[in-house]
């Protein structure tokens, strides 16, 4: 089953190895989260607030982070492949290593 966390306060949650396949995050406060190696493909993370979170090593295969807000995201070594990331702001996050196969921008 696949939770329904949409417009969730998780804002200094502890996520690390969470499993959220195919979560429902839409619109969800993330602000400094911790996703160290999280598994979050296929999740909609569409319009979520990722500021100052922490994606290291985070599984993101084909999830939606259309509209997300990834300011200051440390998203180094994740796996972004076919991920969708249009109209995404991104500014000052950490790409590093990060798996950028397929993925979307515009």
């Amino acid at each position: 089953m696949e939770a329904d966390l949409s417009g969730a306060n998780l804002q200094n949650t502890d996520l690390i190895k969470a499993d959220l396949v195919g979560a429902n995050l839409s619109g969800a406060n993330l602000q400094k989260a911790e996703l160290i190696k999280a598994n979050l493909s296929g999740a909609d993370l569409s319009g979520a607030d990722l500021s100052d979170a922490d994606l290291r090593s985070a599984n993101l295969t084909g999830a939606n982070l259309s509209n997300t807000n990834l300011k200051g995201a440390d998203l180094s070594k994740a796996n972004l492949t076919n991920a969708d990331l249009r109209g995404a702001f991104h500014s000052e996050a950490d790409l590093t290593g990060a798996n950028l196969t397929s993925v979307q921008l515009v």
